[in-house]
C-alpha cells in the first residue's frame, strides 16, 4: 500500500496519514540523522509516548467510575460498580473523541502541507485534554479549546518538541478566561446535576470541590480518605491520589518522567503549604493540599512533559520545587484561582529554559576553570 501514498502514488495527498498509521502499528526503519542524535536507541518516540498512555489507564478508569458514582450519589441512588463506570464511559468517551478528532485533525493538516511525517505528541495530549476538563464541559468548547492550543501554542512554534507551553494546559487555561462559568463552580463537575436541578429533580445542588470550599471560606466536607481515594467531585482524571500515583511509578520505572521534577513539586508545594496553611480551616491538614485538586496529577503528566520542562538536572529540582510552591501560593492567597497548579506550571514553563543555561553556564565556567589550572 505505501506506493499509493508516496509521492507521485493516487493517494499522496494522504501520504502523512498513512505515516502515522504505519508507525502507529510497527517500528519504524529509519533512525535519526547522524548529526542530529548523540545516541541511538532501539525505541522511538511513539513507543515512549504510549508509555504515559498506559500509566493514565488508573486515572482514567477510576474517572469514569466516580463519573457515575458522583451522579447517582447526587441523584440519591443506589448503583453498581458497573453502571457507576459505564455511566462515565458515555461522558469521558465522545470527549476523548472530540479531542482526537480535532488535535490530530490539524496536527495531519498541517503535516501534509508542510510535507512532514505526523508528530506524536498529540497521542499523550489528546488524551490528557478530557482528563483535565470538568464533567459538564460541552463538546463544541471542547472542540474550540483544543483547536486553539494546537495551533497557538504549539504549530506557531514549529510543532512537537518546539513549544514553550503544554498544549493541554493551554487548552484548560483558554477554557477558564474564556469561558470561566464552564470550568468553575458548584455546578460544573457532577454530569446533569444543573439541569436536574432546574428541572426540579434536585433542591439545592451542590458539588463543590474541596478547593472550591476552601476559597469560599467554607469548611471541606470530604475527609482525608475521600481525598486520597478520589470519590470527590472534581475533572475526570485529577480526582484519585492513589490512581495518580501508580501512574508515577509507571512513569519512573520506565524511564520516561523525571523522579526529580515529580518529588520536587511535592516537596516545594508541601513545604509551602506548611507555612502557608488557609486561615481558618482547621479541618484541613497541609498535606491534604497534594491530594486534593490537580496537584498531583500536574505534578506527574504535565510537569514532567520533556519538552516543556528543564533538560539539566539541578534545572529539574528548581523546576519542580517553584512549581510546588507557587501553585500552593495561588491557591492560598487568591481565592479567584483555587486551583493554582495550571498557573504555576505554565508560568514555570517559561523559565524552564533559563534554568537549564545557568546551569548549563555553570558547568561551562567550572571547567574552565579546571582546565586553566
Amino acid at each position: 500500500m505505501k506506493p499509493t501514498f508516496t509521492e507521485g502514488g493516487k493517494l499522496s495527498a494522504f501520504g502523512s496519514l498513512f505515516d502515522a498509521a504505519e508507525t502507529f502499528f510497527y517500528v519504524p526503519n529509519e533512525t535519526a540523522k547522524p548529526r542530529g542524535a548523540q545516541i541511538h536507541d532501539a525505541i522511538d518516540s511513539k513507543r515512549s509516548i504510549f508509555f504515559v498512555i498506559i500509566a493514565m489507564i488508573p486515572a482514567i478508569l477510576f474517572g469514569m467510575w466516580n463519573i457515575g458514582y458522583q451522579h447517582y450519589t447526587i441523584l440519591g441512588e443506589e448503583s453498581t460498580l458497573i453502571c457507576n463506570f459505564l455511566y462515565g464511559l458515555g461522558i469521558f468517551l465522545p470527549k476523548m473523541i472530540v479531542s482526537y478528532a480535532v488535535g490530530l485533525g490539524i496536527e495531519i493538516a498541517v503535516a501534509q502541507w508542510k510535507k512532514e511525517e505526523v508528530h506524536e505528541g498529540f497521542f499523550v495530549t489528546g488524551m490528557l485534554i478530557p482528563m483535565i476538563v470538568p464533567v459538564n464541559c460541552p463538546l463544541w468548547i471542547l472542540a474550540v479549546a483544543t483547536a486553539f492550543a494546537v495551533i497557538f501554542a504549539k504549530e506557531v512554534f514549529g510543532g512537537t518538541g518546539m513549544n514553550i507551553f503544554n498544549p493541554a494546559l493551554v487548552t484548560r487555561a483558554f477554557l477558564f478566561f474564556a469561558y470561566p462559568a464552564m470550568m468553575s463552580g458548584d455546578k460544573v463537575w457532577v454530569n446533569g446535576s444543573y439541569m436536574d436541578s432546574i428541572n426540579g429533580t434536585i433542591d439545592g445542588v451542590s458539588a463543590a470541590t474541596p478547593l472550591g470550599q476552601l476559597a469560599a471560606g467554607e469548611p471541606v466536607t470530604y475527609d482525608a480518605m475521600d481525598t486520597i481515594i478520589g470519590t470527590i467531585p472534581g475533572s475526570i482524571g485529577e480526582t484519585s491520589f492513589i490512581a495518580i500515583m501508580i501512574g508515577a511509578v509507571i512513569l519512573v520505572w520506565a524511564g520516561i518522567a523525571s523522579w526529580k521534577i515529580i518529588l520536587g513539586t511535592f516537596v516545594g508545594g508541601a513545604a509551602m503549604a506548611y507555612l502557608l496553611p488557609y486561615a481558618g480551616a482547621e479541618n484541613f491538614e497541609w498535606w491534604e493540599q497534594l491530594t486534593v485538586g490537580g496537584f498531583a496529577f500536574g505534578a506527574v503528566f504535565m510537569a514532567t512533559d520533556p519538552v516543556t520542562s528543564p533538560r539539566t538536572e539541578g534545572g529539574k529540582w528548581i523546576f519542580g520545587l517553584l512549581i510546588g510552591a507557587m501553585a500552593i501560593i495561588i491557591r492560598v492567597l487568591n481565592p479567584g484561582f483555587p486551583e493554582g497548579m495550571m498557573l504555576a506550571i505554565l508560568l514555570m514553563n517559561v523559565f524552564a529554559p533559563l534554568f537549564d543555561y545557568f546551569f548549563v553556564q555553570a558547568n561551562i565556567n567550572k571547567r574552565a576553570k579546571r582546565a586553566a589550572k
